[in-house]
């Protein structure tokens, strides 16, 4: 087994990279996996279907001879205001809410990035021939249990990881490796308490009532599972309580206790493309770097548009090549074009847009074209909204 040494450099290197948090874990079938099978027997993933994947079970199965995980936590918090304080400054403008991590670059190619770098590290450290994988929420690998008991945090009544220092708004990465590298947890050591307490506002403030117990999260009720991955039509008793939200969801971290004094990342990656509002001279700049290009792509072409706060009436005017160009190098390309249109087109319809609103007859002409529109799922949400608005 590697020294205790080794499992402190790793973890000095991880930061030197730019990580936040790391650490070592043995690859183990951790109790909380045992659950996994009664959680889908009840529906509760939808229809992510690959959730069914035996190795998520079973780590063992992930990688053959995987003895050890290094977990990596990366900060993608920014200075910009949280959802639920943003509403409440635009309630009347049709502008729309994309959930905080997806206002950047796409985190799997960022985290790639670093975790690939560690892992070249690993060879120079560990001379003998191992095998090694870096996983980005992207491989049957539940991330966050690894992070538990790797001493990253404790797994909250949102189902999330929190930390104390930095709460929850972090990225996790996975190297699995042969390597029989010591634990950053002794044996005698558990993971971190968890310190939700009695707190219950991840649960209160869910709109539609995802989180139905602690701890249990029911996807098929969840927005982000709405606006991302659920295609065709959403379910009426969900459209009015998903609000402005166009991809993604984070009024559960938003309201955590945890979150209030999260820290904040510098890195431009992170930045929302176009920039957006009264933003701070860092964020600002960090949004300039991203829109030349440091996503890998060509700078954003949208002038004046932003992915904090949108103007609804030009993502539910989008072309699909409008849409491939503005979210090329983003983890937006999930929701597919007619996915974000009809997520659009929902949150118009939720949208108390004024009668003497500048943009009304825009919007209603908008909403009028796309009712005609040969994708069943934009032509519903499209004739929804014109009844809500008119």
């Amino acid at each position: 087994m590697a020294s205790v040494a080794d499992t402190a450099w790793i973890t000095k290197r991880a930061k030197g990279l730019g990580f936040d948090l790391c650490g070592v874990v043995r690859v183990e079938t951790f109790s909380e996996l045992a659950h996994f099978a009664e959680w889908l027997a009840r529906g509760y993933a939808g229809e992510m279907r690959y959730l069914e994947d035996p190795r998520r079970r079973n780590p063992a199965l992930v990688q053959e001879n995987a003895r050890s995980a290094v977990v990596c936590a990366l900060n993608y918090n920014t200075d910009l205001p949280y959802s639920v304080d943003a509403a409440a400054a635009s309630s009347s403008k049709p502008r729309g809410w994309i959930s905080r991590y997806a206002w950047g670059c796409d985190y799997h190619e960022v985290l790639w990035e670093k975790l690939n770098e560690l892992s070249a590290s690993l060879r120079e450290r560990f001379p003998e021939p191992f095998a090694a994988r870096a996983y980005a929420d992207t491989g049957p690998v539940a991330e966050r249990i690894f992070a538990k008991y790797a001493g990253l945090g404790w797994l909250g009544k949102n189902t999330l990881l929190l930390n104390e220092s930095l709460g929850s708004w972090f990225f996790l990465g996975v190297i699995l490796t042969s390597l029989d590298l010591t634990p950053s947890l002794t044996p005698a050591e558990a993971p971190p308490a968890d310190l939700c307490g009695n707190c219950r506002q991840c649960l209160d403030a869910c709109p539609t009532g995802a989180l139905v117990e602690p701890y249990v999260l029911d996807a098929r009720r969840c927005i982000s599972y709405l606006t991302i991955e659920l295609r065709g039509k959403i379910p009426e008793e969900f459209r009015e309580a998903m609000g402005r939200h166009v991809y993604g969801c984070d009024i559960c971290q938003d309201v955590c206790p945890f979150n209030r004094k999260a820290p904040v990342t510098h890195l431009a990656e992170f930045q929302p493309r176009g920039g957006g509002g009264e933003t701070p001279a860092h964020v600002r700049n960090g949004a300039e770097a991203v829109a030349h290009g440091e996503c890998g792509r060509p700078g954003f072409p949208f002038v004046g548009e932003s992915l904090f706060e949108p103007r609804l009436e030009w993502l539910a005017g989008m072309s699909e090549e409008e849409f491939r160009e503005a979210f090329r190098g983003s983890t937006m390309k999930r929701t597919k074009w007619n996915g974000l249109v009809r997520n659009a087109c929902i949150a118009l319809g939720n949208t108390r847009l004024a009668p003497d609103a500048p943009e009304r007859g825009r919007i209603l002409a908008l909403l009028q074209r796309l009712a005609g529109s040969s994708e069943p799922a934009i032509a519903e949400s499209a004739r929804l909204a014109l009844r809500r608005i008119q």
